[in-house]
């Protein structure tokens, strides 16, 4: 039945977007007789409680972890995948370059609202009370886009089937801390990390064969409806609620009932509600005061921020080099599989490399956990190659040149933008990641509404100079994370002990 005590036995109740999850602590109000009921007895798991999510079967558990991966997956996916009707777009609602990035921008920009809204939500009320409207409206929303009459109402719905998504984006982290100890998570956050990137990579793929087989632009918007519907009901019928508080709630909830005693209550049912000004506090202010104070998540996000702007630039990069230069009808349809090619092949890493190294690595450090800065190996290795990826593409981006030259940095471009975002990732997860997100998010907006202009303005080759250059300056920071973040983290006021988790 679980275990009950006491109140003044209590010590605590975890938050489950914190990584040190039990020891959260809690405030219980002063007069505790609610209801005329005193001796409170609080509810908690055991050891082998089968209503604690950490003790549900193995494969559920994973079940539950790679779908809200994927579902992290459809929204980076429904944010790119316009991309691939561009063409259309444009004649269809008479827009020029800068307007059509619009449907990107406005679509990335709606995950800012992701870590500062849904995340506190699904902390007040359970993953599952935000996921299932926020899907709902978001399923809504790509039918709205999809009969759209004119430009307002579409990057309108693109604004809100943004936000709407957006709600995936602190969850899934938030449901793998509900469901796996701290030891065992690594795996999980690798696919959580790998499925975020890769979205935005195959969506102008996808998007790009659909236009190339003649398909009008509606139908990339019912195919996000079918997508989005389709996660709207498995959240709906198979996901179980796994915030641990809400649902050791619920459980004191049912021995109210069964036993008629009043007294038994779960932390959650006793902590003191937070005023308005504390919980914007925490939620908009807390993350980004921490942020300025930090120089290794400063770094860090800074770095992300880049990778995954740089991400969303090439695909306004790519048909001014394929298209406009090699007069490819469809840039998407010839480009695109080598940099997924690249992108895809980062499991195959993981599985033969990272993943090896890292048990390792754990039996060495064991029984602590393995430090974070153990995570950026892969990025120190990629950084260089990212570089090196933009130079290739950018002085073989001559129309005199054969456009295979050009087309192949698209391989090592995807490897090396997946391999720095996975795992410098990584490395944030262990730490601020909801403010890392805010920033990066912001970044990926802004990308391509200059991205068109700048490889006209300076032409591919300069243009990707320009980049390459940037991004050999932020060579040394992986390098740099790993060699001075256990200093940094010694230091920290915020992340000394949540890195360590």
């Amino acid at each position: 039945m679980g275990s009950i005590s006491p109140a003044p036995e209590f010590s605590g109740y975890e938050s489950p977007l914190s990584e040190k999850q039990d020891k959260s602590e809690v405030s219980v109000p002063e007069d505790s007789d609610q209801d005329g009921v005193s001796d409170i007895i609080i509810v908690s798991f055991s050891d082998n409680d089968a209503d604690d999510p950490r003790n549900w079967s193995g494969w559920y558990r994973w079940y539950l972890s790679i779908f809200d991966c994927f579902l992290v997956f459809t929204t980076t996916f429904a944010s790119s995948v316009p991309a691939g009707f561009a063409a259309q777009l444009l004649v269809h609602f008479h827009l020029d370059a800068e307007l059509v990035a619009l449907t990107i921008t406005l679509f990335v920009m709606g995950f800012c609202v992701g870590p500062i809204l849904w995340g506190p939500l699904s902390e007040q009320y359970g993953r599952r009370a935000v996921l299932i409207p926020c899907y709902t409206l978001f399923t809504a929303f790509q039918v709205s886009a999809a009969l759209s009459p004119n430009t307002a109402a579409i990057m309108t719905f693109r604004l809100l089937g943004g936000i709407t998504s957006s709600a995936a984006h602190p969850i899934a982290p938030a449901l793998i801390a509900d469901v796996w100890e701290p030891s065992t998570r690594e795996k999980a956050l690798t696919y959580l990390g790998f499925l975020s990137f890769i979205g935005p990579t195959l969506g102008p793929l996808i998007g790009g064969y659909m236009a190339a087989g003649n398909l009008r632009w509606q139908w990339v918007f019912w195919m996000l409806t079918i997508l989005a519907g389709t996660c709207t009901l498995l959240i709906t019928f198979t996901q179980k609620e796994t915030y641990r508080p809400i649902v050791l709630a619920r459980k004191a909830q049912r021995l109210r009932n069964e036993t008629g005693d009043p007294r038994y209550r779960a932390p959650f049912e006793l902590v003191q509600k937070s005023t308005i000004a504390a919980t914007l506090y925490k939620t908009l202010a807390k993350p980004f005061v921490m942020f300025v104070h930090e120089p290794a998540l400063i770094a860090t996000t800074a770095y992300l921020s880049f990778i995954g702007g740089c991400l969303y630039m090439m695909f306004e990069a790519f048909p001014i080099v394929f298209e406009e230069g090699h007069h490819f009808k469809s840039i998407v349809g010839w480009i695109s599989p080598t940099f997924p090619a690249g992108v895809t092949s980062l499991p195959i890493q993981y599985l033969c490399v990272t993943q090896p190294d890292y048990e390792r690595k754990a039996k060495r450090y064991a029984p602590n956990p393995v430090p974070p800065e153990e995570r950026l190996t892969m990025a120190i290795w990629a950084a260089p190659l990212f570089a090196i990826a933009l130079f290739w593409f950018g002085w073989t981006s001559f129309p005199s040149v054969n456009f295979w030259a050009p087309m192949m940095s698209g391989f090592l471009m995807g490897i090396a933008i997946l391999a720095l975002l996975v795992h410098v990732y990584s490395y944030a997860a262990a730490s601020a990641l909801g403010a890392c997100t805010v920033i990066r998010s912001i970044f990926g907006a802004i990308f391509p509404l200059f991205s068109t202009a700048l490889f006209r303005a300076l032409n591919p080759r300069w243009a990707s100079t320009l980049v390459g250059c940037v991004a050999i300056l932020m060579i040394p920071v992986p390098i740099l994370l790993k060699r001075y973040g256990p200093a940094l983290r010694a230091r920290s006021r915020y992340t000394a002990r949540a890195l360590e988790g």
